[in-house]
C-alpha cells in the first residue's frame, strides 16, 4: 500500500503522553497520522488537508471536543471517534446525538480502537443505496435531498442543516419509501451490524430528525413510529435527475 492509499487520521488529545504513543501505533498498523493537542490546533491542521476520520477527544481545555465534533460532522461530513472517560457517559450520548460515528472509553485497548476505526472508515465508504443514486436528487412532500452534495432542502428551497447522521438516517428512509424499517434494518442500512452500541442513539437521531423537517415533532406525520415495528417515511419518494450547476 502506498502513502497515498493509506486512511489519514487527525488525532486531537492535550495528553501526550497518550497522544504521542497512540500515534506511533496508528502508524505502524497502516494509518498516516496528524496530531493536535487541542480543538484550534485541530481547525488549523483541518485548513490544510481533511483527514478521512478525526479520533477526538472530549475533555480539552479551551473549546471541549463536543464543540468541535459538531462543527465537523455538520460542516464537513468528516467521521469522528470520540475519545472518552469512562465517567462521561452523558458526553457520549450527546456526541452520538449530535452525529459522531462511535465511541471509545479511556482506558482503552488500541486493538479495538483500530477495528473501531476500520469499521467506521468502511461504513463511510458505502453508497447506502443504489450506486447511480448519487446522481440523482430524492424528493417527497416538497423536501429535496441532495445525495452527492448531502444537502437538504426545505418546501421553500431554503437549505436545512444537518448532520452526517441524519443525513444518512434520512437517506435510508428515502431508500425504503413507506417501507416500516426496524432499528435492527436501520442499523444495517445507516452504521453497520457492528455498531450495536447505538440502538438508544437511532430513537435519538430520529427525534432530531423529526425536528427539523416535521410541522410539529410531537405529532410527527413524515417520519412515523410503528408500534413493535420501528420507523416508516409516510410519503412517495421520486427520484429525479441532477441539473447542471
Amino acid at each position: 500500500m502506498t502513502i497515498e492509499d493509506q486512511p489519514t487520521v487527525l488525532l486531537v488529545d492535550d495528553e501526550s503522553s497518550l497522544r504521542e504513543p497512540l500515534a506511533e501505533y496508528l502508524t505502524r498498523q497502516g494509518f498516516v497520522v496528524h496530531e493536535a493537542d487541542s480543538a484550534a490546533a485541530a481547525r488549523s491542521r483541518l485548513l490544510e488537508a481533511v483527514p478521512d476520520l478525526v479520533l477526538l477527544d472530549i475533555m480539552m481545555p479551551g473549546e471541549d471536543g463536543l464543540s468541535l465534533c459538531r462543527h465537523l460532522v455538520e460542516t464537513r461530513g468528516i467521521p469522528v471517534i470520540l475519545l472518552t472517560a469512562k465517567g462521561e457517559a452523558m458526553d457520549r450520548i450527546i456526541g452520538l446525538e449530535i452525529g459522531a460515528d462511535d465511541y471509545v472509553a479511556k482506558p482503552f485497548e488500541p486493538r479495538e480502537l483500530v477495528a473501531r476505526i476500520r469499521s467506521v472508515l468502511r461504513r463511510s465508504t458505502k453508497s447506502g443505496g443504489e450506486p447511480e443514486s448519487e446522481d440523482l436528487l430524492y424528493r417527497f412532500e416538497g423536501w429535496e435531498l441532495d445525495p452527492l452534495k448531502r444537502r437538504l432542502s426545505d418546501p421553500e428551497g431554503s437549505i436545512v442543516a444537518i448532520s452526517t447522521a441524519e443525513f444518512r438516517l434520512l437517506r435510508a428512509f428515502c431508500d425504503h419509501p413507506r417501507q416500516v424499517v426496524d432499528r435492527d434494518r436501520l442499523l444495517d442500512l445507516v452504521q453497520g451490524r457492528e455498531a450495536h452500541l447505538f440502538d438508544r442513539a437511532v430513537d435519538n437521531q430520529v427525534s432530531r430528525l423529526r425536528r427539523k423537517i416535521e410541522a410539529d415533532s410531537r405529532e410527527p406525520q413524515l417520519i412515523q413510529t410503528v408500534r413493535g415495528g420501528g420507523y416508516r417515511l409516510a410519503a412517495d419518494v421520486a427520484r429525479a435527475a441532477r441539473q447542471p450547476d
